[in-house]
């Protein structure tokens, strides 16, 4: 099974009001699955999956799945993608990102282990810190700083995996474990604060567009759609994980802005500014493991990516002005 989740059952998607999570919530419910989509709204957004609410088998939960998660009735897949971020969201909230990275984590798979469910964990490339392998294998433990600013990002998620482990080694759930690198589309927030975001909306609003350092340091950017199938393929494995869902086409940040300038037309010039502490230098997945056993690899173009990107931030613009 290399598409999806073959079977429809019930799934709950923490975070499923998010960008990543309303993508992965609506190809759910386009494969037919009744979908329990829960969110506390901190950073994801009911727009995000307003078009869904009359969808059948369609249903939103706000809540905090720090504080508990009890879903009625069966279920037969957990996603638990909710956390803060972006870099702004988690420095902004890194108690509440260490909260849903943990006690969430945690309930999500209760829930799980009480439902009989498959567990699908929403990692990230941020595990491996700023990496001395490159490309980053799974293989790979990461080098990261316990005590730096974006710890709490991805210490949450180094624990994340780790529970993910000891659930299915202590009550045999069934868990799988997806590393996502960088993602980037429709339905971002514009201040998200993430690379593509700001420089699109750096370059819509005809302003200069801020690299940080010198813009060498390297990003792998993997449009929703391609990740959202991804994380479905790999949920509808066997496989435990973890497995890398990302672009091994690598980018300087540098590269990024002149192919966002390139699809916009701006006119824009390029500012730098001081390069964030623990800010990755290089960041690229080897998709190996992905390829073999899911059959999954990106097919969306950069350039179709980012038009589509840039259409809809230009939308966006033009419905709130």
């Amino acid at each position: 099974m290399t598409g999806g989740v073959a079977t429809r059952r019930r799934a709950v998607v923490t975070g499923g009001s998010g960008f990543l999570g309303s993508h992965v919530c609506e190809a759910l419910v386009t494969a037919g699955h009744p979908v329990t989509c829960v969110d506390n709204h901190v950073t994801g957004s009911r727009t995000n999956v307003a078009h869904l609410l009359d969808a059948a088998g369609f249903e939103l939960l706000e809540h905090d799945v720090s504080t508990g998660l009890d879903v009625s009735g069966d279920v037969g897949l957990v996603l638990h993608l909710a956390s803060p971020a972006s870099p702004p969201d988690y420095l902004r909230l890194p108690v509440q990102t260490m909260l849903v990275g943990s006690e969430g984590t945690r309930h999500a798979l209760e829930l799980a282990r009480s439902k009989g469910a498959r567990f699908l964990m929403a990692s990230t490339s941020e595990v491996y810190g700023d990496p001395e392998q490159h490309p980053q294998p799974e293989t790979y433990w990461g080098n990261v700083n316990p005590v730096g600013p974006r710890a709490v990002y991805d210490e949450a998620k180094r624990f994340s995996e780790a529970l993910c482990t000891a659930y299915r080694a202590e009550h045999t759930v069934d868990t799988t474990i997806a590393r996502i690198f960088n993602t980037y589309g429709p339905r971002m927030r514009i201040d998200d604060g993430r690379v593509v975001p700001t420089f699109i909306q750096q370059a819509l609003s005809g302003e200069p567009l801020t690299v940080a350092g010198d813009g060498s340091q390297t990003r792998s950017l993997c449009h929703v759609e391609d990740t959202t199938r991804g994380l479905l393929a790999l949920l509808g494995s066997s496989h435990q994980g973890p497995v890398n869902i990302g672009n091994p086409h690598e980018l300087s940040v540098r590269d990024i802005a002149a192919a966002v300038l390139q699809v916009t037309g701006s006119s824009s010039t390029l500012v730098h500014v001081d390069l964030p502490q623990d800010d990755p230098k290089l960041r690229c997945p080897d998709i190996t493991l992905a390829r073999r056993l899911l059959g999954w690899e990106p097919r969306i173009p950069l350039r179709e990516g980012l038009a589509s990107t840039v259409a809809w931030f230009a939308d966006r613009r033009r419905t709130s002005a």
